[in-house]
Protein backbone atom coordinates (compact mmCIF):
# COMPACT_ATOMS: atom_id res chain seq x y z
CA UNK A 1 0.00 0.00 0.00
CA UNK A 2 2.72 2.64 0.88
CA UNK A 3 4.57 2.16 -2.61
CA UNK A 4 1.22 2.66 -4.24
CA UNK A 5 0.69 5.83 -2.44
CA UNK A 6 3.95 7.26 -2.93
CA UNK A 7 3.80 6.61 -6.47
CA UNK A 8 0.91 8.54 -6.54
CA UNK A 9 2.11 11.28 -4.71
CA UNK A 10 5.60 10.64 -6.93
CA UNK A 11 3.52 11.35 -9.81
CA UNK A 12 1.39 14.67 -8.54
CA UNK A 13 4.10 16.36 -6.96
CA UNK A 14 6.37 16.18 -10.57
CA UNK A 15 3.02 18.09 -12.30
CA UNK A 16 3.04 20.24 -9.19
CA UNK A 17 7.04 21.39 -9.09
CA UNK A 18 6.36 21.34 -13.62
CA UNK A 19 3.42 24.56 -12.85
CA UNK A 20 5.58 25.85 -10.34
CA UNK A 21 8.00 27.28 -13.01
CA UNK A 22 5.15 27.24 -15.67
CA UNK A 23 2.50 29.32 -14.16
CA UNK A 24 4.38 32.42 -12.70
CA UNK A 25 6.16 32.16 -16.54
CA UNK A 26 2.50 32.26 -18.02
CA UNK A 27 2.11 35.46 -16.11
CA UNK A 28 5.55 37.25 -16.62
CA UNK A 29 6.18 36.27 -20.10
CA UNK A 30 2.64 35.89 -22.00
CA UNK A 31 0.70 38.49 -19.79
CA UNK A 32 3.78 40.64 -19.14
CA UNK A 33 2.40 40.88 -15.30
CA UNK A 34 4.02 42.72 -12.92
CA UNK A 35 5.75 41.96 -9.74
CA UNK A 36 2.97 42.50 -7.67
CA UNK A 37 0.39 40.52 -10.40
CA UNK A 38 3.08 37.72 -10.06
CA UNK A 39 3.02 38.10 -5.97
CA UNK A 40 -1.30 38.19 -6.34
CA UNK A 41 -0.64 34.82 -8.15
CA UNK A 42 1.38 33.17 -5.18
CA UNK A 43 -1.43 34.65 -2.77
CA UNK A 44 -3.81 32.77 -4.20
CA UNK A 45 -2.10 29.77 -4.58
CA UNK A 46 -1.47 29.30 -1.22
CA UNK A 47 -4.20 31.50 0.28
CA UNK A 48 -6.86 28.32 1.22
CA UNK A 49 -4.12 27.55 3.78
CA UNK A 50 -5.37 30.35 5.71
CA UNK A 51 -9.40 30.39 4.64
CA UNK A 52 -10.18 26.66 4.71
CA UNK A 53 -7.12 24.62 6.69
CA UNK A 54 -9.24 24.48 9.76
CA UNK A 55 -12.13 23.33 8.10
CA UNK A 56 -10.07 20.47 6.20
CA UNK A 57 -9.05 18.83 9.43
CA UNK A 58 -12.80 17.83 10.49
CA UNK A 59 -13.43 17.12 6.46
CA UNK A 60 -10.49 14.75 6.21
CA UNK A 61 -12.04 13.48 9.40
CA UNK A 62 -15.76 12.73 8.39
CA UNK A 63 -15.02 11.66 4.59
CA UNK A 64 -13.41 8.35 2.92
CA UNK A 65 -9.88 9.25 2.88
CA UNK A 66 -9.14 7.83 -0.47
CA UNK A 67 -12.29 9.01 -2.03
CA UNK A 68 -11.66 12.51 -1.34
CA UNK A 69 -8.04 12.15 -2.30
CA UNK A 70 -9.11 11.23 -5.66
CA UNK A 71 -12.02 14.05 -5.88
CA UNK A 72 -9.37 16.37 -5.11
CA UNK A 73 -6.84 15.23 -7.84
CA UNK A 74 -9.83 15.48 -10.43
CA UNK A 75 -10.71 19.07 -9.51
CA UNK A 76 -7.22 19.92 -9.85
CA UNK A 77 -6.83 18.60 -13.23
CA UNK A 78 -9.55 20.57 -14.26
CA UNK A 79 -8.40 23.80 -13.08
CA UNK A 80 -5.29 23.58 -14.30
CA UNK A 81 -6.30 22.46 -17.71
CA UNK A 82 -8.42 25.59 -17.73
CA UNK A 83 -5.63 28.05 -18.77
CA UNK A 84 -4.67 26.94 -22.05
CA UNK A 85 -8.27 26.37 -22.52
CA UNK A 86 -8.65 29.89 -22.48
CA UNK A 87 -5.11 30.83 -23.96
CA UNK A 88 -6.41 29.24 -27.07
CA UNK A 89 -9.65 30.90 -27.36
CA UNK A 90 -7.71 34.38 -26.83
CA UNK A 91 -9.16 34.95 -23.52
CA UNK A 92 -6.53 34.21 -20.90
CA UNK A 93 -6.17 37.26 -18.15
CA UNK A 94 -4.18 37.47 -14.55
CA UNK A 95 -7.66 37.32 -13.10
CA UNK A 96 -7.67 33.83 -14.83
CA UNK A 97 -4.41 32.30 -13.71
CA UNK A 98 -5.34 33.70 -10.03
CA UNK A 99 -8.86 32.39 -10.05
CA UNK A 100 -7.38 29.01 -11.41
CA UNK A 101 -4.42 28.99 -8.52
CA UNK A 102 -7.09 29.62 -5.62
CA UNK A 103 -9.58 26.56 -6.89
CA UNK A 104 -6.47 23.97 -7.03
CA UNK A 105 -4.83 26.32 -3.63
CA UNK A 106 -8.45 24.74 -1.86
CA UNK A 107 -7.89 21.42 -3.11
CA UNK A 108 -4.51 20.75 -1.94
CA UNK A 109 -5.52 21.62 1.36
CA UNK A 110 -8.02 19.19 1.82
CA UNK A 111 -5.61 17.03 0.10
CA UNK A 112 -2.29 17.39 1.63
CA UNK A 113 -4.30 17.37 5.45
CA UNK A 114 -5.26 13.64 4.05
CA UNK A 115 -2.09 12.35 3.01
CA UNK A 116 -0.70 13.44 6.34
CA UNK A 117 -2.93 11.89 7.87
CA UNK A 118 -2.95 8.55 5.58
CA UNK A 119 0.69 7.87 5.96
CA UNK A 120 0.90 6.88 9.33
CA UNK A 121 -1.80 4.61 8.98
CA UNK A 122 0.32 2.38 6.60
CA UNK A 123 3.21 3.07 8.12
CA UNK A 124 4.80 1.40 11.88
CA UNK A 125 6.04 3.95 14.37
CA UNK A 126 9.42 2.78 14.16
CA UNK A 127 9.36 3.36 10.41
CA UNK A 128 7.86 7.07 10.48
CA UNK A 129 10.86 8.42 9.83
CA UNK A 130 12.58 6.58 7.41
CA UNK A 131 9.14 7.07 5.88
CA UNK A 132 8.96 10.68 6.14
CA UNK A 133 12.40 10.78 4.93
CA UNK A 134 11.75 8.91 1.87
CA UNK A 135 8.48 11.17 1.36
CA UNK A 136 10.64 14.40 1.73
CA UNK A 137 13.25 13.07 -0.66
CA UNK A 138 10.87 12.18 -3.33
CA UNK A 139 9.24 15.45 -3.26
CA UNK A 140 13.26 16.60 -3.62
CA UNK A 141 13.63 14.65 -6.37
CA UNK A 142 10.24 16.20 -8.10
CA UNK A 143 11.40 19.35 -6.82
CA UNK A 144 14.86 18.96 -8.75
CA UNK A 145 13.69 17.37 -11.63
CA UNK A 146 10.18 19.10 -12.34
CA UNK A 147 11.38 22.39 -12.31
CA UNK A 148 13.82 21.72 -14.59
CA UNK A 149 11.84 19.85 -17.25
CA UNK A 150 9.35 22.56 -16.59
CA UNK A 151 11.65 25.32 -17.51
CA UNK A 152 13.05 22.66 -20.65
CA UNK A 153 9.03 22.11 -21.96
CA UNK A 154 8.50 26.04 -21.70
CA UNK A 155 11.58 26.94 -23.72
CA UNK A 156 10.47 24.37 -26.24
CA UNK A 157 6.75 24.54 -26.25
CA UNK A 158 5.56 28.02 -24.72
CA UNK A 159 4.66 28.21 -20.79
CA UNK A 160 0.73 28.11 -21.18
CA UNK A 161 0.72 24.20 -22.94
CA UNK A 162 3.22 23.22 -20.52
CA UNK A 163 0.62 23.39 -17.84
CA UNK A 164 -1.08 20.22 -19.53
CA UNK A 165 1.75 17.93 -17.86
CA UNK A 166 0.38 18.94 -14.72
CA UNK A 167 -2.91 18.21 -15.46
CA UNK A 168 -2.33 14.96 -16.57
CA UNK A 169 -0.24 14.51 -13.43
CA UNK A 170 -3.33 14.38 -11.39
CA UNK A 171 -5.05 12.06 -13.16
CA UNK A 172 -2.14 9.21 -12.81
CA UNK A 173 -2.59 10.05 -9.57
CA UNK A 174 -6.33 9.81 -9.41
CA UNK A 175 -6.17 6.27 -10.89
CA UNK A 176 -2.99 5.47 -8.70
CA UNK A 177 -4.78 6.27 -5.55
CA UNK A 178 -8.03 4.16 -6.72
CA UNK A 179 -6.51 1.11 -5.92
CA UNK A 180 -5.83 1.90 -2.31
CA UNK A 181 -8.42 1.08 0.42
CA UNK A 182 -11.16 3.70 1.56
CA UNK A 183 -9.14 4.58 4.54
CA UNK A 184 -10.60 6.43 7.57
CA UNK A 185 -9.56 8.03 10.65
CA UNK A 186 -10.83 6.60 14.04
CA UNK A 187 -14.67 8.19 14.15
CA UNK A 188 -16.45 9.38 17.49
CA UNK A 189 -19.74 7.87 18.10
CA UNK A 190 -21.42 11.40 19.65
CA UNK A 191 -20.01 13.00 15.98
CA UNK A 192 -19.84 16.98 17.49
CA UNK A 193 -19.96 19.54 15.76
CA UNK A 194 -16.99 20.62 13.48
CA UNK A 195 -16.15 23.91 15.91
CA UNK A 196 -15.46 21.99 18.79
CA UNK A 197 -13.52 19.52 16.82
CA UNK A 198 -11.70 21.89 15.20
CA UNK A 199 -10.87 23.93 19.01
CA UNK A 200 -9.76 20.48 20.44
CA UNK A 201 -6.83 19.97 17.51
CA UNK A 202 -5.99 23.99 17.80
CA UNK A 203 -5.79 23.49 22.34
CA UNK A 204 -3.34 20.47 21.23
CA UNK A 205 -1.27 21.98 19.56
CA UNK A 206 -1.09 25.37 21.87
CA UNK A 207 -0.79 23.80 24.60
CA UNK A 208 2.66 21.87 23.96
CA UNK A 209 5.41 23.21 24.35
CA UNK A 210 7.32 21.45 21.69
CA UNK A 211 4.54 21.37 18.93
CA UNK A 212 3.43 24.97 19.46
CA UNK A 213 7.63 26.12 19.07
CA UNK A 214 7.67 24.33 15.29
CA UNK A 215 4.98 25.98 14.03
CA UNK A 216 5.93 29.16 15.17
CA UNK A 217 9.13 28.76 13.58
CA UNK A 218 7.87 26.92 10.52
CA UNK A 219 5.28 29.88 9.97
CA UNK A 220 8.32 32.38 10.04
CA UNK A 221 9.81 30.65 7.22
CA UNK A 222 6.63 29.74 5.12
CA UNK A 223 6.32 34.14 5.48
CA UNK A 224 9.91 34.56 3.82
CA UNK A 225 9.37 31.87 1.62
CA UNK A 226 5.89 33.46 0.24
CA UNK A 227 8.06 36.63 -0.24
CA UNK A 228 11.00 34.47 -2.36
CA UNK A 229 8.26 32.78 -3.93
CA UNK A 230 6.44 35.30 -5.42
CA UNK A 231 9.81 37.89 -6.26
CA UNK A 232 12.23 35.08 -7.48
CA UNK A 233 10.20 34.35 -11.26
CA UNK A 234 10.65 38.71 -11.38
CA UNK A 235 14.30 38.55 -10.29
CA UNK A 236 15.92 35.58 -12.31
CA UNK A 237 13.74 36.85 -15.47
CA UNK A 238 14.21 40.47 -15.32
CA UNK A 239 16.94 41.21 -12.59
CA UNK A 240 19.48 38.33 -14.25
CA UNK A 241 17.99 38.41 -17.27
CA UNK A 242 17.88 33.99 -16.79
CA UNK A 243 15.87 31.94 -20.19
CA UNK A 244 13.17 29.98 -19.04
CA UNK A 245 14.91 26.56 -18.84
CA UNK A 246 17.78 28.20 -16.74
CA UNK A 247 14.92 29.99 -14.42
CA UNK A 248 13.90 26.28 -14.27
CA UNK A 249 17.13 24.78 -13.15
CA UNK A 250 18.15 27.93 -10.66
CA UNK A 251 14.60 27.04 -9.19
CA UNK A 252 15.28 23.81 -9.16
CA UNK A 253 17.91 24.09 -6.97
CA UNK A 254 16.34 23.70 -4.07
CA UNK A 255 15.23 20.60 -4.85
CA UNK A 256 18.94 19.55 -4.70
CA UNK A 257 19.08 21.39 -1.35
CA UNK A 258 16.02 19.58 -0.41
CA UNK A 259 17.34 16.19 -1.43
CA UNK A 260 20.78 16.14 0.50
CA UNK A 261 18.71 17.45 3.40
CA UNK A 262 16.58 14.24 3.22
CA UNK A 263 19.31 11.81 2.83
CA UNK A 264 21.42 13.99 5.85
CA UNK A 265 18.31 14.01 7.96
CA UNK A 266 18.16 10.71 9.58
CA UNK A 267 21.94 10.70 10.15
CA UNK A 268 22.00 14.24 11.37
CA UNK A 269 19.06 13.26 13.70
CA UNK A 270 20.76 9.96 14.81
CA UNK A 271 23.88 11.79 15.84
CA UNK A 272 22.95 15.23 17.42
CA UNK A 273 19.65 14.26 18.29
CA UNK A 274 16.23 15.20 16.47
CA UNK A 275 16.11 18.31 18.26
CA UNK A 276 19.46 19.63 17.96
CA UNK A 277 19.66 18.75 14.10
CA UNK A 278 16.71 20.83 13.65
CA UNK A 279 18.09 24.15 15.41
CA UNK A 280 21.40 23.34 13.12
CA UNK A 281 19.37 23.13 9.99
CA UNK A 282 17.15 26.19 10.78
CA UNK A 283 20.71 28.60 11.38
CA UNK A 284 22.70 27.06 8.32
CA UNK A 285 19.74 27.30 5.75
CA UNK A 286 19.43 30.88 6.79
CA UNK A 287 22.64 32.09 6.83
CA UNK A 288 23.48 31.34 3.24
CA UNK A 289 20.23 31.75 2.08
CA UNK A 290 21.60 35.74 2.55
CA UNK A 291 23.51 35.02 -1.09
CA UNK A 292 20.72 34.85 -3.29
CA UNK A 293 20.55 38.40 -4.08
CA UNK A 294 23.93 38.97 -4.26
CA UNK A 295 25.44 39.34 -7.60
CA UNK A 296 24.66 39.76 -11.39
CA UNK A 297 24.99 38.09 -14.59
CA UNK A 298 26.07 34.51 -14.59
CA UNK A 299 27.99 34.94 -11.22
CA UNK A 300 24.55 36.14 -9.57
CA UNK A 301 22.87 33.07 -11.21
CA UNK A 302 25.71 30.61 -9.37
CA UNK A 303 25.37 32.30 -5.70
CA UNK A 304 21.67 32.37 -6.29
CA UNK A 305 21.56 28.34 -6.53
CA UNK A 306 24.51 27.87 -4.09
CA UNK A 307 21.77 29.70 -1.73
CA UNK A 308 18.63 27.98 -3.25
CA UNK A 309 20.48 24.36 -2.30
CA UNK A 310 21.93 25.47 1.30
CA UNK A 311 18.08 27.08 2.11
CA UNK A 312 16.73 23.79 0.99
CA UNK A 313 19.18 21.80 2.77
CA UNK A 314 17.61 23.55 6.06
CA UNK A 315 14.38 23.81 5.35
CA UNK A 316 13.78 19.56 4.60
CA UNK A 317 15.75 19.41 7.82
CA UNK A 318 13.58 20.94 10.13
CA UNK A 319 10.56 19.88 8.30
CA UNK A 320 11.33 16.01 8.77
CA UNK A 321 11.94 16.20 12.63
CA UNK A 322 9.46 18.41 13.26
CA UNK A 323 6.55 16.52 11.27
CA UNK A 324 8.37 12.83 12.25
CA UNK A 325 7.65 14.31 16.06
CA UNK A 326 3.68 15.42 15.41
CA UNK A 327 3.11 12.07 14.06
CA UNK A 328 4.62 10.20 16.76
CA UNK A 329 3.31 12.59 19.81
CA UNK A 330 -0.35 13.32 18.40
CA UNK A 331 -3.25 10.70 19.07
CA UNK A 332 -4.87 9.00 16.38
CA UNK A 333 -7.97 10.50 16.47
CA UNK A 334 -6.69 13.73 16.73
CA UNK A 335 -4.18 14.15 14.25
CA UNK A 336 -6.19 15.25 10.94
CA UNK A 337 -6.95 17.90 13.31
CA UNK A 338 -3.40 18.81 14.27
CA UNK A 339 -2.15 18.54 11.02
CA UNK A 340 -4.94 20.86 9.52
CA UNK A 341 -3.92 23.50 12.96
CA UNK A 342 -0.57 23.44 12.22
CA UNK A 343 -0.71 23.92 8.37
CA UNK A 344 -3.33 26.63 8.31
CA UNK A 345 -0.96 28.82 10.89
CA UNK A 346 2.22 27.91 9.21
CA UNK A 347 0.79 27.66 5.61
CA UNK A 348 -1.28 30.13 6.10
CA UNK A 349 1.29 33.18 6.37
CA UNK A 350 2.60 32.41 2.77
CA UNK A 351 0.26 34.08 1.20
CA UNK A 352 0.65 36.86 3.05
CA UNK A 353 4.73 36.88 2.61
CA UNK A 354 3.64 36.93 -1.15
CA UNK A 355 1.61 39.94 -0.38
CA UNK A 356 3.95 41.69 1.07
CA UNK A 357 6.58 40.71 -1.15
CA UNK A 358 5.00 41.86 -3.78
CA UNK A 359 4.15 45.44 -1.80
CA UNK A 360 7.89 45.86 -1.16
CA UNK A 361 9.36 44.88 -4.59
CA UNK A 362 6.69 48.18 -6.02
CA UNK A 363 8.39 50.46 -3.34
CA UNK A 364 12.16 49.63 -3.78
CA UNK A 365 12.71 47.25 -6.54
CA UNK A 366 12.98 43.41 -7.18
CA UNK A 367 16.50 42.84 -5.72
CA UNK A 368 15.79 44.85 -2.01
CA UNK A 369 12.71 43.45 -1.57
CA UNK A 370 14.42 39.99 -2.18
CA UNK A 371 17.22 41.21 0.47
CA UNK A 372 14.30 41.96 2.93
CA UNK A 373 12.68 38.26 2.41
CA UNK A 374 16.15 36.69 2.80
CA UNK A 375 16.85 38.49 6.20
CA UNK A 376 13.54 37.40 6.96
CA UNK A 377 14.40 33.64 7.06
CA UNK A 378 16.72 34.23 10.17
CA UNK A 379 13.54 35.01 11.92
CA UNK A 380 12.55 30.96 12.66
CA UNK A 381 15.97 30.03 14.06
CA UNK A 382 16.48 33.07 16.24
CA UNK A 383 12.73 32.10 17.59
CA UNK A 384 13.94 28.33 18.25
CA UNK A 385 17.26 29.43 19.81
CA UNK A 386 14.81 31.51 22.31
CA UNK A 387 12.40 28.73 22.59
CA UNK A 388 12.38 25.78 24.93
CA UNK A 389 13.42 23.95 21.70
CA UNK A 390 17.13 24.65 22.21
CA UNK A 391 17.79 22.96 25.67
CA UNK A 392 16.57 19.61 24.41
CA UNK A 393 18.68 17.03 22.59
CA UNK A 394 15.48 14.98 21.08
CA UNK A 395 12.14 16.93 20.59
CA UNK A 396 10.56 13.73 22.48
CA UNK A 397 12.60 15.05 25.39
CA UNK A 398 9.84 17.49 26.84
CA UNK A 399 6.26 15.78 27.62
CA UNK A 400 3.26 17.19 26.80
CA UNK A 401 1.34 19.28 29.12
CA UNK A 402 -0.29 17.25 31.68
CA UNK A 403 -3.78 19.05 31.77
CA UNK A 404 -5.44 16.50 29.01
CA UNK A 405 -7.36 18.26 26.27
CA UNK A 406 -11.23 17.16 26.89
CA UNK A 407 -12.97 15.84 24.00
CA UNK A 408 -15.05 18.03 22.01
CA UNK A 409 -19.10 17.86 23.12
CA UNK A 410 -18.12 16.99 26.53
CA UNK A 411 -16.77 19.95 27.90
CA UNK A 412 -18.85 22.70 29.88
CA UNK A 413 -19.96 25.85 28.70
Amino acid sequence: MFWRFWSATAVSQTGTAVTAVALPLVAVTTLDASAFEVSMLTVATYLAWAVVGLPAGVIVQRLPLRGTQVAMDVLRAAAISSVPLAWWSGHLTIGHLVVAALVISLANVVFDVGSGTFLPTIVSREELTARNSLMSATHSATSLGGPSLGGLVVQLLGAVPTLLVDAVSFLVSAVLLRGLPRGSVPARADRPRMGPLIREGWRFVVRHPVLRTCMLGATADNFANGALMALIPVFLVRDLHASPALVGLLIAAEGLGSLVGAALAPWLTARLGSARALVVAAFCGAGIALLMPVGHGVAGMVLFAVANVGFGIGVVVFSINARTHRQVTTPPELLSRVVATVRFVSWGAIPFGALSGGVVATAIGTRGALWVACLLTLACPVLLWFSPVRRLRDLADEPAPPASVAPAGSSSR
